[in-house]
């Protein structure tokens, strides 16, 4: 089993069956939905889906505590290094890597990519992705980033066929609920995790709106709380 617990926003922490612990898009200091009193106990690898600071900005702090391998885009490794950073290793959209126990591919996304730096600038931060999970006992689960509907999610489905997606629902910066209804049904998971939504009062998607819309159970996960998968 899998321990998936939602940080929130699309901050996400999942323990292996090995005990090794991945973490998706950490936004710590300053995310609203962050659950209160919970701390890190162990990282073995970051998975980075893009450069904006609500995805990228607790990057620093968890590498520099555990040493993890970071998995991004080349460009967000480059300017990982640039800071510092150990293990990073930059890859592209169809490659797939090798993660502790787990492998990655990383797939296309609909969205920007915009790093800002610490005085406040911003810098080019490659093109945004997702990720297809494959875990050792055989499932795929798939993690959207930051993206709106597009028509090549069909392929991931026929390349990959993940049981579980992790999508935004939250509207304004990704897509609505309407739009991930559509994207649960190119992708074809029996499981959808929804993410990227209420964080602040502009990202009005709801879990209920979005369970109205497919046949695919939406797991509404509470920040903090671990849930098997």
């Amino acid at each position: 089993m899998v321990q998936i617990t939602w940080l929130g926003h699309s901050t996400f922490s999942l323990r292996l069956s090995t005990g090794e612990v991945i973490v998706i898009d950490p936004w710590i200091e300053g995310n609203p939905k962050f659950p209160a009193g919970y701390e890190f106990d162990r990282v073995d690898a970051i998975l980075i889906t893009h450069g904006h600071f609500d995805h990228l900005s607790g990057v620093r702090t968890l590498a520099a505590k555990f040493k993890p391998a970071i998995v991004a885009n080349y460009e967000i490794c480059t300017w990982l290094a640039g800071k510092g950073v150990e293990n990073a290793s930059g890859m592209n959209k169809g490659g797939r890597v090798a993660v502790s126990a787990l492998s990655v591919t990383m797939t296309h996304a609909l969205h920007s990519s915009g790093i800002t730096e610490d005085d406040g600038r911003m810098v080019y931060g490659g093109e945004p992705g997702g990720y297809v999970l494959h875990f050792a006992d055989g499932r795929n689960a798939y993690f959207a980033g930051d993206t709106d509907v597009f028509s090549e999610m069909s392929f991931i489905r026929e390349l990959h066929q993940p049981d579980l997606a992790f999508l935004p629902i939250g509207d304004l910066y990704t897509m609505s609920p309407k739009g991930a209804a559509i994207a649960a049904r190119l992708i074809g998971a029996s499981k959808i995790v929804p993410m990227h939504f209420g964080t602040f009062p502009p990202l009005t998607g709801t879990p209920e709106q979005l369970r109205n819309l497919v046949t695919a159970e939406v797991i509404e996960l509470t920040p903090g709380i671990p849930w098997s998968y």
